[in-house]
């Protein structure tokens, strides 16, 4: 393999990696505050926050947050929506992000935990989804390498 193809490979990785390297960003507002923040959401007076700057808990020392999550929540009828950065946890169900954990208690309480690394804001709208800039670079990857291999 010449030294041009092996530049080309590793910077097509590097590519895919450095996603991951980023911080994300989420939506950070409680509807109880903001009624914006609920559902519809309208973040058109909402500054996202980098969660790379988010404080460290002191309940959670080391921990970073990795992820946005939504929390939606009825409480003796009144809905409530939380959205902030997620320090534990994994994406979603097993990692799907379309489902989220349900939660039902006495009292007329329900209460609905979604998280999201997929994209910045993720925790925004109720669709969820990888981004189409992550599925291209993926494919150029892997058409790269497989390019490569054929040699």
């Amino acid at each position: 393999m010449r030294a041009i193809e092996k530049l080309a490979i590793a910077a097509a990785l590097l590519c895919c990696m450095l996603q991951t390297a980023y911080a994300i960003k989420c939506w950070d507002c409680r509807s109880d505050n903001d009624p914006k923040c609920g559902d519809p959401f309208d973040n058109s007076t909402l500054a996202i926050t980098d969660c790379q700057q988010a404080p460290e808990l002191e309940h959670l020392k080391g921990v970073r947050p990795t992820m946005c999550r939504k929390i939606r929540q009825k409480v003796h009828g009144e809905w409530r929506y939380f959205r902030s950065c997620a320090y534990m946890g994994e994406p979603g169900i097993e990692g799907d992000e379309r489902f989220c954990l349900m939660r039902t208690g006495s009292y007329n309480i329900f209460m609905e935990y979604c998280t999201c690394n997929s994209k910045d804001g993720c925790n925004g709208a109720n669709g969820r989804g990888g981004s189409a800039g992550s599925v291209l670079l993926a494919t150029f990857a892997v058409g790269l390498v497989a390019h490569f291999l054929r040699q």
